[in-house]
């Protein structure tokens, strides 16, 4: 392999290996936003369930009759 070559290939791999860690990829930031609305959407279902929101209810309640 001559050196002008071996230089080349150097210089394509180091450019390469710099590149893959800017950041995020458009896929993965379509991941990472799915991923978001579903545990958004989950944590939704959870807190409007009827034993939770009564618990919530009942928390907030004591502490606007509380007295100071």
């Amino acid at each position: 392999m001559s050196r002008r070559v071996w230089n080349r290939l150097k210089g394509r791999l180091e450019a390469v290996r710099e590149r893959s860690d800017r950041g995020m990829t458009t896929a993965e930031y379509a991941m990472g936003t799915i991923a978001a609305a579903m545990f958004g959407t989950v944590l939704y279902k959870i807190v409007t369930s009827g034993s939770v929101k009564a618990a919530l209810e009942s928390v907030i309640g004591k502490a606007l009759d509380a007295q100071f």
